[in-house]
């Protein structure tokens, strides 16, 4: 009965019916390769989630360097199941990155950047930064001896870069070196700047999405069966995994919980065999296998050169793959796509375990 009277109360003032149609047109290609559309929407729930999270953890959370870690323990040891919310939005960040990877190198693989999607493809390359942003701040505000190491070696190298590199590692630490400063800025930029950039991104990305639909490979354009309609039957299937999502995320917030480290000493030597997170471990390794000098050039600034100019022929593919974009095989672009995922798995590998 209260459902009816809502329903009627807000079908007088708008127009629900306008809607249905939109969701009743909206339709989906159908293939065999369909189920790489659903990477999309799993990444697009982890986003929400963590912000939902975020905004728990930031009601307690204190970023000032004499507080902060304080303030994490006081989280994880005082607060009322505070411990449960600081790993899932930990294992979160973890699920939803890795979400993204495969939802990226998916699409490069089957080519989804073609014309005319090629700005769907260059906001959502923007947002692999913005994440990688997010997950590097964010490890920065537990202020433990592990994080503020990480992140001096982090701005360390980002002050490598040739030219700009010196002015980047200046507004990325505030000074000269990590301080209280960083801190400030690095919890600007978590909780106010880059969920700003995150929801115009986010929000340009899924309108493009809707102007130009669904990408179907080339190679399965002669499969391609009747679409289906978006709801109800392709959003239940997306429900499905948003849910099993959520039941992974607890199941590790509970079974595998977030531990705190030591407290950040600025003063203490860095700890032995000290690892980024995972997503970071292959340009690890990359600058690993740079000696300190190559000639008369610094290794480290070769290696940062290498990896900027390797992402920045990634963003512009679409524009390069002309082939793709005209309807034809690209096989060299196929192996360029095949060659940067290898590059990123072997890395990965190879820096978690050496």
């Amino acid at each position: 009965m209260i459902s009816r009277r809502l329903e009627e109360w807000i079908t007088e003032r708008y127009d629900t019916e306008a809607l249905r149609r939109v969701l009743r047109a909206k339709k989906v290609p159908s293939h065999p390769l369909e189920a790489s559309y659903f990477t999309g929407g799993l990444t697009l729930f982890l986003f929400i989630f963590q912000f939902i999270t975020g905004m728990a953890l930031s009601l307690y959370y204190v970023p000032h360097s004499e507080y902060a870690y304080k303030s994490i323990s006081d989280i994880m040891t005082k607060l009322n199941m505070g411990w449960f919310f600081r790993s899932l939005h930990h294992w979160g960040a973890q699920l939803a990155i890795a979400s993204l990877f495969i939802h990226f190198f998916t699409n490069m693989l089957l080519k989804s950047y073609r014309k005319p999607r090629e700005l769907v493809w260059v906001t959502g390359f923007i947002m692999i930064a913005v994440l990688y942003f997010f997950g590097l701040s964010g490890y920065f505000l537990i202020w433990d001896q592990r994080a503020f190491t990480a992140i001096r070696v982090a701005t360390g190298g980002a002050g490598s870069l040739p030219f700009i590199g010196g002015a980047i590692k200046v507004f990325l630490r505030g000074g000269i070196d990590v301080t209280q400063e960083t801190l400030t800025r690095f919890y600007a930029f978590h909780v106010s700047i880059l969920p700003m950039i995150s929801l115009l991104i986010v929000g340009l990305h899924v309108l493009l999405v809707q102007v130009h639909g669904m990408s179907v490979p080339l190679s399965l354009k002669d499969r391609e069966g009747k679409p289906q309609p978006f709801f109800p039957n392709v959003f239940y299937k997306d429900l499905i995994i948003w849910l099993s999502a959520t039941g992974i995320l607890v199941t590790l917030a509970v079974i595998v919980p977030v531990e705190l480290g030591v407290k950040a000493d600025p003063m203490a030597p860095a700890p032995e065999n000290i690892k980024p997170e995972w997503y970071f471990l292959f340009l690890f390794q990359t600058l690993k296998f740079f000696p300190g000098q190559i000639g008369l050039f610094n290794g480290e600034t070769i290696a940062i050169t290498i990896i900027s100019l390797a992402i920045l022929f990634a963003i512009f593919i679409p524009f390069l793959d002309r082939r793709s974009s005209a309807g034809k095989p690209s096989p060299a672009y196929t192996y360029i796509g095949v060659f940067y995922l290898l590059y990123f798995v072997v890395m990965t590998i190879i820096g978690f375990f050496y």
